[in-house]
């Protein structure tokens, strides 16, 4: 299958995406703490490499960890499975969910409805691609790595079935 793997965003364009993307947070949250709710496993490594160029020192880590897709497939299924929870209190905290994807919205509005119910001080969404074109729930994201089209992509986190997440950029499979 890695043969059908074809290069959509190369992996120097991901990490100057972050880094801009790293700088704005970084001018919105000045001397703040701010935790970033990393959503597992796609997340993974966007989540790092933001945390590490967010200038701020304040920032720290949670995880979360839900799913709309079923083993093997390359479409969301629409329903949410629950699988982790964070571990800290956000109530009066500034908090930015970090994901990998977004296309049809229902996940993150999901996400976002969840942790709005804790009280947090301000609550904003980050994520690294975007399928504008599959959105079918109105969700307003903050910061946006990349709009693509709607193909389905690995790599840099992103999985097919739990592999190709290592790649260092983003590629899609044809099919």
């Amino acid at each position: 299958m890695l043969d059908e793997i074809k290069v959509l965003i190369k992996e120097e364009e991901i990490q100057n995406r972050i880094k801009e993307i790293a700088n704005d947070i970084s001018n919105d949250y000045e001397n703040e703490e701010i935790i970033l709710v990393c959503i597992l496993k796609g997340a993974t490594y966007f989540a790092i490499d933001l945390s590490r160029k967010i200038t701020n020192n304040m920032v720290l880590l949670d995880f979360m960890k839900v799913s709309s897709y079923e083993n093997g497939a390359t479409k969301s299924t629409g329903k949410i499975n629950f699988k982790l929870d964070i571990s800290q209190n956000i109530e009066n905290k500034n908090v930015i969910i970090v994901e990998d994807i977004i296309d049809s919205g229902f996940t993150l509005n999901y996400l976002y409805d969840y942790l709005k119910k804790k009280n947090p001080k301000t609550l904003k969404i980050c994520v690294l691609l975007d399928k504008k074109e599959r959105r079918k729930k109105d969700i307003k994201v903050d910061y946006t790595g990349f709009e693509i089209e709607d193909k389905f992509v690995v790599g840099y986190g992103l999985d097919y079935d739990e592999k190709y997440r290592n790649l260092p950029y983003i590629g899609y499979i044809e099919s």
